[in-house]
């Protein structure tokens, strides 16, 4: 069964102190309720031991890195691997983020590289796919997704398949202030599930959790959350406040 889930993406933001303050706001918020989805905080590499120490409410709190190597070890100066980032006590990884793909020039090959090595070490993937602006004004949107899904993704077999949480990124709608009306962000996500079905088929397509990825926040949540292809949100800024993170997380009643 797919799941109901909101993970937070931090980003290169917060020292460490600063980031250990954080977790230990959002564990605190999470105790004595029972928050009605999966709840995920995605922290820089320095933060993840350090996090990983104050979160008590394992069971509803879990914990993940904001990207992985393609590579299992060596001489690869400045990398962290997804062993590396196991042996932290995290559970999940974002790979293939947009301004990972932007900024860093990640490609299809790369990715499947990292997805491996995450499954490999269990770790589970919060893959994100998403066009930007030019790409969806030229009507391109739908190809450029369905693209990154079979590139990155359409090598792995059924079961690990089902180990893939996907993350839909209209670019154009992160920190720019514009978010994709509830509308479009259902039709991508009924998009990306048939996308799935077609590989897959429709148990799979079924069970995969897709989480919305575009300036989503407490304001805008429940209504986003409402439709029924979106299974919850990958939160950029908001999750940097306890408060604005929690509002989100309380969008599922």
């Amino acid at each position: 069964m797919r799941k109901n889930i909101v993970a937070g993406n931090w980003k290169m933001n917060t020292t460490v102190p600063e980031g250990v303050k954080l977790a230990e706001e959002v564990n605190e918020a999470l105790k004595g309720i029972e928050p009605k989805c999966d709840v995920v905080i995605c922290v820089p590499f320095t933060h993840l031991v350090s996090v990983n120490n104050v979160i008590t409410e394992k069971g509803k709190l879990g914990l993940g890195a904001e990207n992985c190597a393609d590579h299992k070890s060596g001489a690869y100066t400045g990398e962290v691997s997804a062993p590396m980032v196991a042996s932290t006590g995290a559970g999940y990884v974002i790979l293939g983020h947009s301004e990972r793909r932007q900024y860093y020039g990640e490609t299809a090959e790369t990715l499947r590289e990292k997805v491996a090595l995450a499954l490999e070490n269990g770790l589970t993937p919060i893959f994100c796919i998403g066009e930007v602006l030019a790409e969806r004004e030229a009507d391109k949107h739908f190809d450029v997704v369905k693209a990154q899904i079979v590139d990155g993704l359409f090598n792995l077999s059924a079961e690990d398949f089902g180990k893939i949480i996907l993350a839909y990124e209209p670019v154009w709608a992160i920190g720019t202030g514009k978010t994709a009306t509830d509308d479009q962000a259902q039709e991508m996500h009924a998009f990306i599930r048939q996308t799935i079905a077609e590989k897959y088929g429709k148990e799979v397509a079924d069970n995969t959790s897709i989480l919305y990825g575009g300036s989503c926040k407490p304001s805008n949540a429940r209504q986003i959350f409402a439709k029924p292809d979106v299974d919850g949100g990958l939160i950029g800024g908001a999750s940097l406040k306890c408060a604005d993170f929690m509002g989100i997380v309380e969008a599922f009643d």
